[in-house]
């Protein structure tokens, strides 16, 4: 069924319609939590805890795999989401990229489990101007109930419903607002090193793990005592995908995000330069370069190289 086109006054009479029907409940998990499933997420992650399947549990951020609907349904069920998101594309908005996924984790999910997840439209802000063009901000939330109806996990989520920019305007726009990390205290090394021509691996201080993504604890001993080493600057392209869509500021579609296996034992994500597009083969060697997007950002990336 087609939805017309709806004015800014009635996209937002329509969230406010939606967010009235508070919680409403999907269709329950095709499958129980098992542990085939969990095996493979382990090994995706590279996360080598042999404590969950020991203990018969669920990684705590594996709680959206459990009732992910796949590509070939349920087609038919609805949701207030979709209902706002169809709209929003109909009104002109067809332009989507997510910005904020905040999880919360009431206990562990025990294998032979099965969820079913509820959602609820919180609010829809806009219509605002970005980098990407103008849009709407909807946000909603997720939570997770066992078959004794007690919640086990919740997820706030958040995305950018937009109307692509006219090129030049883009232009213009990602000039203006260019696209910065969020620095801070678990951070801070990794980006000084970056200005130094320096690729920083975090270590822990105590058992000398290697960690990256940057964090507070080490997985391994739990300390909170940190460090670094300056990795070779070399590695190997484990995965990639070719980003075409969505516009990203400061950057011309299509072009390459790889994840590399560095020879450290972490994997770091950046972009793949210097190479066509038909060339990029996962097992390539690549080596770090380091390129400036502004006066303030320089971007680790990766190009061919010997390993």
């Amino acid at each position: 069924m087609s939805v017309p086109p709806m004015s800014d006054q009635e996209l937002h009479e329509l969230a406010g319609k939606l967010a009235a029907l508070g919680e409403v409940r999907g269709t329950p998990a095709r499958d129980p939590v098992n542990e085939p499933m969990i095996r493979h997420w382990l090994d995706a992650m590279g996360d080598t805890n042999p404590a969950y399947l020991e203990k018969g549990v669920a990684p705590p951020a594996m709680a959206q795999v459990w009732t992910m609907p796949g590509a070939r349904g349920p087609a038919n069920e609805r949701s207030p989401v979709n209902d706002l998101m169809g709209a929003l594309d109909a009104s002109g908005y067809p332009g989507v990229v997510a910005t904020n996924c905040e999880q919360t984790y009431h206990r562990y999910v025990r294998i032979g489990e099965r969820l079913t997840p509820a959602t609820r439209l919180t609010d829809l802000a806009g219509p605002k101007r970005t980098a990407l063009g103008v849009g709407y901000f909807a946000t909603w939330q997720v939570t997770w109930y066992d078959e004794a109806d007690e919640p086990v996990a919740g997820m706030l989520f958040r995305v950018l419903k937009f109307r692509p920019a006219a090129r030049e305007q883009a232009s213009q726009e990602r000039a203006a607002y260019p696209l910065q990390p969020a620095i801070n205290q678990d951070t801070a090394y990794f980006w000084e090193g970056v200005q130094q021509g320096e690729l920083r691996i975090q270590t822990c201080a105590d058992c000398g793990l290697h960690r990256h993504p940057p964090g507070p604890l080490c997985p391994a001993c739990r300390s909170a005592d940190r460090s670094y080493r300056v990795a070779s600057g070399h590695g190997i392209l484990y995965s990639y995908v070719v980003h075409h869509h969505p516009p990203v500021p400061g950057r011309e579609t299509p072009f390459v995000v790889g994840v590399v296996e560095l020879p450290e034992g972490v994997r770091i994500v950046g972009n793949v330069v210097d190479c066509p597009i038909e060339e990029v083969a996962i097992g390539m060697p690549l080596r770090v370069t380091y390129r400036r997007m502004d006066d303030r950002l320089v971007l680790p990336m990766w190009a061919p190289g010997e390993a």
